[in-house]
């Protein structure tokens, strides 16, 4: 049986080249042509970005792979973990809000880290975008590629800016999947308290959804300047794998949002208002702790938690610092 499998292949191969391709109408497209990936529409892509929220454990894996530059040489990789909570802030429908809360837990005490922010809007019409050293101005999302595309905006610790994108949410082979457009973004604090000899990333970003949780997968092009004319130097990849997991102290970070989710809300609305004001957000950047305001916004918080601030007291002092260390774009 197997030869004769063998024997009419053979002559179905002769066939073909004595007389020529067959009619397109009768070909089927080669394998490596169909596409795995169907567009997801409103509904479950929503769900996906839902789907992220959580308590987990967390694995962050940094590695420098591939030098542009040739007399560069790579650094070791960089593999931590911890653990963190991702709590749904705001849900307009269209307009999604995740904040990220790490949890330490360290001799018998547990510390509450306000920890990034991740905001997903559908068919945006603008991002705001890192386009300078210390600088974020509104871009446009051409509008060939706003319909069915969301993007993400990632905000810092103090809900100050980092880096903005767009894409569509997918189903590929089955698995929800969200890439970015190629974005600019200023350098994360592993790298910039190094000195090193870039200090920007160009870079594209990938969120999809996992049995056990969720991946945030990261290609970093780390360059010297930011925008035309910006050279290579090395190529990074980080995976940053979030596990569902509950064996930690996640009331912590439930108490600490509770008591301070009225302050934060505050300053997000504050950001929002001083790019409209300003023309984007023109804020210094500190290898240390990223934003200047970092630091400060997150003391009151803390105060504020304690009971030794009102909220009104709270929200009062960080505007007027978040005014006083930003400035208008020109």
């Amino acid at each position: 049986m197997k030869a004769l499998r063998n024997s009419v292949a053979a002559l179905a191969v002769i066939a073909c080249s004595t007389l020529g391709p067959l009619p397109v109408s009768a070909q089927s497209a080669p394998p490596m042509q169909q596409s795995l990936a169907t567009a997801m529409d409103f509904d479950a892509a929503r769900a996906a970005i839902l789907g992220m929220a959580g308590n987990y454990k967390v694995r962050f894996d940094m590695r420098e792979a591939t030098p542009w530059a040739a007399d560069y040489e790579l650094y070791e990789e960089k593999v931590s973990g911890g653990h963190e909570v991702v709590r749904v802030v705001e849900d307009r429908g269209d307009f999604i809000a995740l904040q990220h809360l790490l949890v330490i837990e360290h001799d018998g005490s547990t510390m509450i880290i306000k920890h990034w922010r991740q905001d997903w809007q559908y068919e945006p019409a603008r991002i705001l975008a890192y386009t300078d050293a210390d600088t974020w101005s509104y871009r446009a999302v051409p509008e060939g590629e706003r319909a069915g595309a969301w993007s993400q905006t990632v905000w810092q610790v103090d809900d100050s800016p980092r880096y903005a994108g767009w894409g569509k949410w997918q189903s590929v082979a089955g698995v929800p999947t969200w890439v970015s457009n190629p974005s600019w973004r200023p350098l994360a604090r592993r790298d910039a308290v190094r000195g090193p000899v870039y200090d920007s990333y160009y870079a594209v970003n990938r969120h999809q959804l996992t049995p056990a949780g969720w991946i945030h997968w990261q290609d970093n092009m780390k360059m010297r300047g930011v925008g035309p004319g910006a050279e290579p130097v090395v190529q990074e990849y980080v995976l940053n794998t979030y596990t569902k997991f509950d064996d930690y102290d996640v009331a912590a970070a439930d108490a600490y949002w509770e008591a301070t989710k009225g302050y934060w809300a505050a300053i997000r609305g504050q950001w929002d208002s001083i790019a409209e004001a300003k023309g984007g957000i023109r804020i210094m950047e500190v290898a240390e702790t990223g934003s200047a305001t970092s630091v400060r916004l997150l003391e009151i918080a803390d105060a504020l938690q304690a009971g030794e601030v009102t909220e009104a007291e709270a929200v009062a002092q960080a505007e007027a610092l978040m005014d006083q260390a930003t400035a208008a774009l020109e």
